[in-house]
């Protein structure tokens, strides 16, 4: 898990990267991918490969940063093949023609759903397979030729992807591009016709700057500091089982996590206890010996928790082995507002917990930071759950619970403002991968010959009087 002990980065060619693309935009140009047929054998391959190779991914996820089966299994390589199975169910309906009301006189109105073109689609390390393969599984259902970044922050995923995605997907419309900075950058260069992005918000504005030069859409998947609001007549128990496992599921190395809970000043010594104590009932005394805890991806982000652990009091954990890029679950109290703590997206198992007089001083807090990608609300009182979700802006949120609605495919998931744009999940895919086309029919058997010019004064008082 270390960076010592990983082999050589994988990595494509570089000089064939340009013509790989070519190739698939004569093969989408020919048609190849927009037959509903095409579509669903593509949809039944990436299923197949998920049930007969799911072992081999787990086994990768283990080997770059020491996934627990579970949480590798449900919350990673799960994920594409529930995407896969909801396209192929409910292709028909979602590429049926929509009709659209209207005035006969104008014509049939219908829209259309028709295919982008060829897409790219880049994966980051913390899902490296599901936030893969799902996106991968709505553009094919869109009838796109598509190709694949991986991250190489976690390379035996890419090398296990690279091996087994052409045995399954038709090499002619489905292409994965291994490698890093230089790999990413060529890639960039190339004429796409939507980019589908996740990460953070550095490498995304690099993406949108390379996007613009040919006016390429994007879809843009980043993260932020997502709050977790603990209201005074919360049920505390509840609450802080849900918070600790939203926030150290996968060590806390999701984007959606819990990153920092305001608490009412009345309830936060009892919502430490409680942590504390969901804590040691999912992991034990030592969570570094059970083996349902991940550990950090590489010794670089390993260096960072610490250093961040700093800039507060640890209300327990704290504990760190550089060996093994352990970082223990740990709640700080006495952050300074200010800190990069309380600023920097933390992505590792850190929560900082801040007191709070009223909803008022929570929701202030949260408004005077940039939007986030999820925001969580503990409160049993309708009233306060109108007001807090009316007077914040959040990619999506989540009431008396974290992380659970990212899991219902029917809402759509994504980002407003800094932590994101554009969104996806189930039929929501489908229509990031798809353009609306409007078509209008017109019959040919009346044609009245006001419509045309001559125009003349009694037709154009007439106009003004219904327009």
């Amino acid at each position: 898990m270390s960076d010592a002990v990983r082999f050589p980065d994988p990595n494509t060619e570089i000089e064939t990267i340009p013509l790989e693309i070519d190739r698939l935009r004569r093969s989408f140009e020919n048609g190849r991918t927009r037959p509903l047929e095409w579509r669903r054998e593509q949809l039944k391959r990436l299923i197949r490969m998920h049930e007969i190779h799911a072992d081999e991914f787990v086994g990768a996820l283990q080997a770059d940063f020491g996934k627990p089966t579970f949480e590798a299994f449900t919350s990673d390589v799960s994920q594409g093949k529930l995407e896969a199975k909801s396209a192929l169910k409910n292709l028909k309906k979602w590429t049926r023609p929509e009709r659209v009301g209207g005035l006969p006189v104008m014509g049939r109105a219908r829209v259309i759903r028709e295919p982008l073109g060829v897409v790219l689609i880049i994966s980051p390390w913390n899902y490296p397979v599901g936030l893969l393969l799902s996106p991968l599984a709505g553009a094919i259902a869109a009838g796109n030729a598509v190709v694949l970044k991986p991250s190489e922050v976690t390379p035996h995923v890419s090398a296990v992807l690279a091996k087994r995605l052409p045995e399954y997907m038709d090499p002619e419309a489905i292409t994965l591009v291994e490698g890093g900075v230089e790999e990413t950058t060529v890639l960039l260069e190339q004429r796409f016709d939507h980019i589908f992005y996740t990460g953070n918000g550095q490498v995304a504005q690099v993406v949108m700057e390379a996007a613009a030069k040919n006016l390429t859409p994007v879809t843009l998947e980043l993260g932020g500091k997502s709050p977790c609001i603990v209201h005074e007549d919360a049920d505390i128990e509840t609450a802080a089982r849900r918070i600790a496992w939203g926030k150290f599921v996968n060590a806390g190395q999701t984007c959606i996590a819990p990153d920092y809970v305001l608490v009412h000043e009345s309830r936060e010594e009892a919502l430490v206890t409680a942590l504390g104590k969901a804590v040691r009932d999912f992991y034990g005394d030592n969570p570094k010996n059970t083996a349902d805890y991940a550990r950090i991806v590489n010794r670089r982000h390993h260096e960072r928790l610490a250093t961040l652990m700093k800039d507060g009091t640890p209300a327990f954990g704290g504990e760190v082995d550089d060996d093994q890029c352990y970082v223990a679950p740990t709640v700080l109290r006495d952050a300074d507002d200010e800190s990069s703590l309380m600023r920097d997206e933390i992505f590792g198992p850190i929560l900082p917990v801040r007191k709070v007089r009223n909803i008022d001083e929570a929701v202030q807090f949260v408004n005077s930071r940039e939007k986030p990608l999820a925001l969580y609300l503990f409160t049993k009182d309708g009233k306060v759950e109108d007001d807090v979700l009316s007077r914040t802006s959040s990619g999506g949120a989540c009431v008396n619970g974290t992380l659970f609605h990212i899991m219902d495919s029917r809402l759509p998931f994504g980002g407003v403002g800094s932590s994101g744009t554009g969104a996806y999940h189930g039929r929501h895919t489908f229509e990031t991968f798809s353009h609306r086309k409007s078509v209008l029919t017109r019959g040919t058997r009346f044609d009245p010959k006001i419509m045309y010019p001559p125009y003349g004064e009694k037709l154009t008082k007439f106009v003004k009087r219904f327009m």
